[in-house]
């Protein structure tokens, strides 16, 4: 039997990965995607003369970075503490605002259509504005210092926990929750012993991975 995207020449099979149609289109993307990256690059109007002497500057400072200054590290401590202050505090109140948003974003587990639209919206807007534009709103309310910066983090990373608990809630076993609805358990019950156990690992997950993503964040906040 001849394959779908083979041919019969002489007695002998030519087998071919993609029928000519299906190359034809594979190239018609490959060409579109070079003309589109050749139309950017024009319009980006890059420097290109400053590539001329990019391998010496590199150098220079590569030569200038090493040995390191060994004295300044005293200086860098205190900044580096306070970073993972800010980072710890920040994901701490995540938790803390994000686990009940989380519930409420979950179609299993809200109260109605009006509080999941309402979850969701929270989630969303956390996640499409920038930490350094929380950054700077935070800055406007309290000043400049740590407190900002930990609210900033705190906003930022609402809808990132936010949305990964709700879906970790939304797939869980339900034939556990029938089962504990089944004794008579009250509505928070059943949270408690039914969804909570189920979740927990992806909470805890979450909140490692977030921390870690939040002292690079506090790192480019103290920077900007």
């Amino acid at each position: 039997m001849i394959a779908k995207n083979s041919t019969q020449k002489h007695d002998h099979i030519i087998w071919r990965r993609f029928s000519p149609r299906e190359s034809a289109v594979r190239y018609m993307w490959y060409v579109g995607i070079v003309f589109l990256t050749v139309w950017a690059l024009r319009d980006l109007d890059i420097p290109w003369f400053y590539f001329l002497d990019a391998h010496v500057q590199a150098q220079d400072m590569v030569v200038r970075m090493w040995p390191p200054d060994i004295t300044y590290f005293s200086e860098l401590l205190t900044p580096l503490i306070e970073t993972i202050h800010i980072a710890t505090i920040g994901t701490a109140l995540t938790f803390l605002i994000a686990f009940p948003i989380a519930f409420l974003a979950a179609r299993n587990t809200t109260i109605n259509s009006a509080t999941w639209f309402i979850g969701r919206l929270i989630l969303v807007g956390s996640r499409s504005v920038n930490t350094v534009v929380w950054g700077l709103l935070f800055v406007a309310i309290f000043g400049p210092g740590p407190v900002a910066g930990i609210w900033a983090i705190t906003f930022r990373s609402i809808g990132f926990m936010g949305e990964l608990v709700a879906e970790a809630i939304e797939e869980i076993d339900e034939g556990a929750v029938e089962a504990i609805e089944a004794t008579g358990a009250s509505r928070l019950q059943v949270l408690w012993f039914g969804i909570l156990p189920q979740v927990l690992p992806v909470i805890y997950g979450t909140l490692v991975y977030r921390w870690d993503i939040n002292i690079r964040e506090s790192t480019v906040l103290g920077f900007v």
